[in-house]
């Protein structure tokens, strides 16, 4: 059943992005800090969601988005699908700036609310978050296992590619199936982070980086370039790569035949 009878205006497309990121990041984030370690019950179990539990949290929260706001706007919550869907043709560039400006609006607010419920939490909880960096993506001695830039900025680009790859592949209107999009990549995205929490916290997502890395501190911050520029170029990567694969122009005879109809 639907809720709209009109083409989404502009300002729909650019809130629907605004909460889709909100969302992302709120969850996934909140889960992270809140979650990740929280602590061991009686028997000595812990009671933290560990790795794998906030790399569902990503992939269900942006699962979520797809299916609540997708229609409306496409779904993106990440610059960097943003750059690959326009690299492959899928998007205008020109629309590319007020979409990315909507997902940093959006992980920003989710940080600050984030930040917000820190401040009524356990004395020194928000304190102790923000000193450990807010879940923020790093390298070196930000990095959760200890790698180093080459690994980040590897693991950055490739993942991101990958993920671009997926989204066009599956999102395709006559090759994919747009009715699991929503399902197909969210897997995705959790997969991602269970394999490359380790390496840099995961980023795959310059909304998503920005958000944590401006409660992170100093490090954060003073490495938040790599997890701007790099998941871009993977954006950008995997867009063209698909474009280049799977969106070649029509063979001829297809055009003769599309002519004769």
């Amino acid at each position: 059943m639907s809720d709209t009878t009109t083409t989404p205006s502009t300002a729909n497309k650019l809130v629907a992005e605004a909460l889709g990121t909100f969302l992302l990041v709120f969850g996934s984030i909140g889960a992270a800090l809140f979650a990740a370690d929280f602590g061991t019950g009686a028997n000595g179990t812990s009671l933290g969601i560990g790795f794998l539990g906030v790399s569902l949290a990503f992939g269900l929260t942006v699962m979520a988005g797809i299916y609540a706001w997708g229609a409306i706007s496409g779904g993106h919550f990440n610059p960097a699908v943003t750059f690959g869907l326009a690299a492959a043709g899928r998007f205008a560039w020109k629309d590319v700036p007020a979409y990315i400006i909507a997902q940093i609006v959006g992980g920003a607010v989710a940080t600050t609310l984030l930040v917000l419920i820190g401040t009524f939490g356990p004395e020194g909880w928000l304190s102790n978050a923000q000193n450990g960096g807010f879940a923020s993506n790093g390298f070196g001695e930000g990095s959760p296992g200890g790698f180093g830039l080459g690994a980040a900025i590897t693991a950055e680009i490739l993942f991101t590619a990958i993920f671009v790859v997926i989204i066009l592949g599956v999102t395709n209107s006559k090759r994919g199936t747009p009715a699991m999009a929503g399902l197909v990549i969210g897997l995705t995205l959790t997969l991602i982070h269970l394999a490359s929490i380790p390496i840099d916290n995961t980023s795959v997502n310059p909304a998503r980086s920005i958000a944590t890395a401006i409660y992170g501190g100093a490090l954060p911050l003073a490495q938040l370039w790599v997890f701007i520029v790099f998941p871009l170029i993977g954006g950008l990567l995997g867009g063209f790569l698909h474009r280049a694969l799977f969106e070649s122009p029509a063979l001829p005879e297809a055009q003769a035949e599309a002519r004769v109809k």
